[in-house]
């Protein structure tokens, strides 16, 4: 008796690298290379032509198991570069694993933003994200993530797959923030006072610099949805939270972004177009 054929799934391998350096005092372009479903959009200077902005877009819209994403970018010296994404990204539910590799450079004097929308990863899925950021001498860094589990709107309960995550930060090539993060779908950890407590989305947001303690409360003291602190370490300022919705832990970030932009990267926070849309 013949097996039947195997159901074909197509996978989806793309890449994009980005390279950005300072020309005649402004941040420009200079390396854009991409392989599959992975693209940004036309550079905009929103700020004026130090800070280059560009959204980075997945046309197909989600990731599916055996997808993988290859992203890098490299910011020259003195140049500054805001990296986003036109809305969230979307992890499906998948019989194996599903992959995203980031890898970030800032060269001394440079600035990098990376403020993505939020990752929904639905009960089932398998994603497995890697993260590394290598900063050179006084380069200055602003990151966030958030992170939902399941979709509560939909009745969906992350109750199956898993989700693992690994963020490495490195200046002049010392560890200076080393983490690894994983969750099972119907783990005990979701409800567990020690772990999500019960919510469905957590984030994380890590700054390079320190702030003085007035600084400090006025960040605690911000009117949210959330169940957010933050902690100042040696060179970094990192915040979490935990949230019911995305938005709520999104919302958070921003504000978290206003008060401490102008203090730790010399400029007004001014919020992309795109997260309006």
């Amino acid at each position: 008796m013949n097996a039947p054929a195997p159901l074909f799934t197509p996978h989806w391998h793309a890449e994009l690298e980005l390279g950005y350096a300072l020309c005649a005092s402004a941040t420009r372009p200079v390396l854009r290379r991409h392989s599959g479903p992975l693209r940004v959009q036309k550079h905009l200077y929103p700020e004026g032509p130090e800070v280059c902005q560009h959204i980075i877009v997945h046309p197909p819209g989600g990731i599916a198991g055996g997808d993988r994403l290859d992203i890098s970018a490299s910011v020259a010296a003195g140049a500054w570069a805001q990296l986003t994404s036109p809305g969230a990204a979307k992890w499906y539910r998948a019989v194996g694993p599903a992959f995203q590799d980031l890898c970030l450079r800032v060269e001394t004097g440079a600035t990098l933003e990376w403020l993505p929308q939020e990752t929904i990863v639905y009960s089932a899925a398998q994603a497995e994200l890697s993260t590394v950021i290598e900063l050179e001498g006084d380069a200055r860094l602003f990151y966030w993530d958030v992170v939902a589990l399941g979709r509560p709107a939909a009745g969906e309960r992350f109750d199956a797959g898993h989700f693992q995550a690994r963020l490495d930060i490195r200046r002049d090539g010392q560890l200076i923030w080393h983490e690894r993060q994983r969750i099972a779908g119907g783990d005990g950890l979701l409800d567990s006072p020690i772990g999500l407590d019960g919510h469905s989305v957590f984030a994380t947001l890590i700054v390079s610099g320190e702030i003085d303690a007035e600084l400090m409360e006025r960040c605690r003291e911000l009117p949210s949805r959330v169940r957010g602190d933050l902690t100042q370490l040696p060179g970094l300022v990192v915040a979490r939270c935990l949230a019911d919705e995305a938005l709520h832990a999104r919302a958070w970030l921003i504000d978290l972004w206003r008060l401490l932009r102008p203090e730790l990267l010399g400029r007004e926070a001014v919020p992309p177009r795109i997260w309006s849309t």
